[in-house]
């Protein structure tokens, strides 16, 4: 039995990780799961029925705030696993993990969908042993970070990983049609151009009631819907009649579930999404100016995609072949 460590820094990466760890213990393997306090991650996890140990925080405020959790965290797992070393780790792109695997001699499997997170690319791939990522991303683009691990590419992206077989665990009941919105992440260090998404949100109210999903703290707006407290974004857009957003996860969520999706243009590597869309998933790339016509015209198109869906590859049974094969080694 292999002892695996999963570490999940965001809500994304929470769902990423209940799913792996489902997997491998079906298969005998031991998982220890941890997290940060994060907006999404301790109640999502609190969701999925799934214990998770909780290890520093997210703290956005400064450069020198991040630094300063980062180094905490890699301190705090140093103490946990130091005398008691998993056998392999997981994430995706937890630096904070990738560099206490790399000092203790744990072979770090990673998995990454965002290409223009140079920050965290930079801190992670030259250190990663296995990289395993969806073929929509250019080999080129991995390398130009400094990857020397092994490239593990698969069809499919990674959020087929909990959305494959997914069934809605919270019911939302707003008016019709609804809309959501994700606002920006603007605290990331990657994002580099910037828009209003409650400018955006609010246009959109002309065409139905608009749930606005905050980053950081809730606040109220005139003329949009924000739910108060955890939302569970795979459950909401599952039930959305459109969403808009910068081509994120939850961009994915709604689209690999037959929700069209608005991506606004202002990542230049959407390969993931540009992907799924070349495969028929209702994802639509666009300008800010052009959004609300799209939004206009693509309202109501929902779709059963569950044809679309079963063609993609699993991450997980990739992660999965390659524990075994650490395993036996």
């Amino acid at each position: 039995m292999m002892r695996v460590w999963y570490d999940a820094c965001t809500g994304k990466h929470v769902r990423y990780g209940v799913a792996i760890a489902k997997r491998l213990r079906e298969i005998g393997q031991e998982v220890i799961l941890t997290t940060r306090k994060h907006p999404d991650t301790v109640l999502l996890a609190k969701l999925l029925n799934e214990n998770f140990i909780v290890v520093g925080k997210y703290n956005p405020k400064s450069l020198l705030s991040r630094l300063k959790e980062a180094a905490r965290r890699q301190l705090l797992f140093c103490k946990i696993f130091g005398e008691n070393v998993p056998d392999v780790a997981i994430s995706h792109g937890s630096v904070d993990q990738i560099r206490v695997a790399f000092g203790l001699k744990i072979p770090a499997i990673t998995t990454l969908d965002t290409p223009y997170a140079e920050a965290v690319h930079r801190l992670t791939l030259p250190l990663a042993d296995y990289i395993v990522v969806s073929k929509a991303i250019p080999e080129e683009t991995i390398q130009k970070f400094g990857a020397k691990g092994k490239i593990i590419r698969f069809d499919g992206v990674d959020e087929v990983a909990w959305i494959r077989g997914f069934r809605p665990l919270v019911r939302y009941d707003f008016e019709k049609p609804f809309i959501v919105v994700r606002e920006v992440e603007e605290r990331a260090v990657y994002v580099k151009r910037k828009f209003s998404s409650v400018d955006l949100a609010k246009k959109l109210t002309r065409l139905g009631n608009v749930v606005f999903l905050p980053r950081y703290r809730w606040r109220t707006i005139k003329g949009l819907t924000i739910p108060k407290g955890f939302v569970d974004s795979a459950s909401l857009v599952a039930q959305a009649d459109l969403f808009v957003g910068a081509g994120g996860t939850i961009t994915r969520e709604a689209a690999l579930q037959g929700t069209p999706a608005i991506v606004i243009d202002i990542f230049q590597e959407q390969y993931v999404n540009d992907y799924l869309a070349e495969r028929g998933f209702p994802i639509f790339r666009t300008e800010l100016s052009s959004a609300y016509t799209l939004a206009k015209e693509v309202l109501g198109s929902k779709r059963d995609v569950s044809d679309l869906l079963a063609k993609l590859e699993n991450p997980v049974d990739v992660i999965s072949n390659l524990v075994e094969k650490l395993g036996v080694r």
